[in-house]
């Protein structure tokens, strides 16, 4: 009878799954809906963890925050009626392993959690899911059209470091867009 392979030192080096809390209160300005969390904010409970993520920057450069917050600090969002969350709940390597089938069901929480707290707009952080997702093969970044559960929908490019097709400026300038529709900057 053979032993079986020595596997704690891999496992090890897996982080431990927390849960990532939506951070939500009632007639929020915006709803930020990530892709899903990283691995890091697996890790750790924080949304938009990973060091080379750009959202709290974007937030702060973009004028929707009074001062660049770590991701520690996100319960302070509600602060400045703005809220996160996450289309889909399992955290990954790449937003790429997600399954089209997650995304959609993660579009019916988004759905239900809008009605709930019933924030005046929900901002998807990326087209791609947004597409996939909502079934809109030709939305583009910026308002939408359609509405959520009464809320108006805007999409923004999706922050992650490896988005190289916004620099940090382009994502500030896209962010404060919606912030002035939304009336905070």
């Amino acid at each position: 009878m053979s032993t079986p392979p020595d596997t704690s030192r891999a496992e090890a080096s897996v982080p431990d799954v927390v849960s990532v809390p939506d951070i939500v209160a009632p007639g929020l300005a915006v709803l930020f809906c990530g892709i899903n969390p990283s691995l890091t904010s697996g890790a750790t409970g924080w949304h938009f963890a990973h060091p080379t993520n750009r959202f709290w920057r974007a937030l702060y450069e973009a004028g929707l925050t009074p001062r660049l917050l770590r991701p520690a600090e996100q319960r302070d969002l509600v602060t400045y009626r703005l809220g996160v969350t996450n289309l889909v709940r399992r955290p990954t390597g790449r937003a790429s392993e997600v399954t089209v089938e997650e995304l959609r069901a993660g579009a019916e929480r988004l759905r239900w959690l809008v009605e709930e707290y019933e924030p005046w707009w929900v901002a998807v952080l990326g087209v791609t899911a947004y597409r996939l997702a909502f079934g809109v093969r030709t939305a583009r970044i910026g308002r939408q059209r359609d509405q959520l559960g009464g809320a108006r929908l805007w999409v923004l490019p999706n922050p992650s470091g490896l988005n190289a097709h916004y620099t940090p400026g382009d994502l500030a300038v896209e962010f404060a867009r919606l912030g002035e529709a939304a009336g905070l900057v």
